[in-house]
């Protein structure tokens, strides 16, 4: 019996959306005011997701305490109050988008947490505008 636990978090930062390839007005065509070339941030909100069977001892899929600390350690130490275009090198190749924000996340607290839990994050940009990584 499989049951899936989460812990939600927040972090802000400030990102430009921008493609070095394309010109200026290219870049804000498609990205818009993502894309102004002093920055802009968002508060994220970032939802860690776990799924896997229960500990016969514990009843816990996942030690929720344990989460968070990985979570602050791994996630909201490194990308809270910070640029991320210019503060982590995660994205110095790497456009910032909602989406390869949550993979990155994604990847890092793969490292940490064991393969037999499935890992999903959850990672809202705006209240409206979220991302699902993996998708399934």
């Amino acid at each position: 019996m499989k049951i899936k636990v989460s812990r939600k978090e927040h972090f802000n930062a400030a990102h430009r959306l921008f493609n070095p390839e394309w010109s200026s007005e290219k870049n804000q065509q498609v990205f818009g005011k993502c894309s102004n070339p002093n920055f802009h941030g968002h508060n994220y909100e970032v939802i860690v997701s776990l799924t896997g069977e229960p500990d016969q001892a514990t009843g816990y899929v996942y030690d929720m305490k344990v989460l968070s600390d990985l979570i602050k350690e791994h996630v909201l130490n490194k990308f809270d109050h910070r640029n991320l275009n210019l503060d982590l090198d995660y994205f110095k190749e790497l456009n910032p988008t909602a989406e390869n924000i949550a993979i990155v996340i994604w990847r890092i607290l793969r490292q940490q947490i064991d393969s037999k839990f499935e890992l999903k994050i959850t990672l809202y940009e705006t209240e409206r505008n979220f991302v699902e990584y993996p998708a399934n």
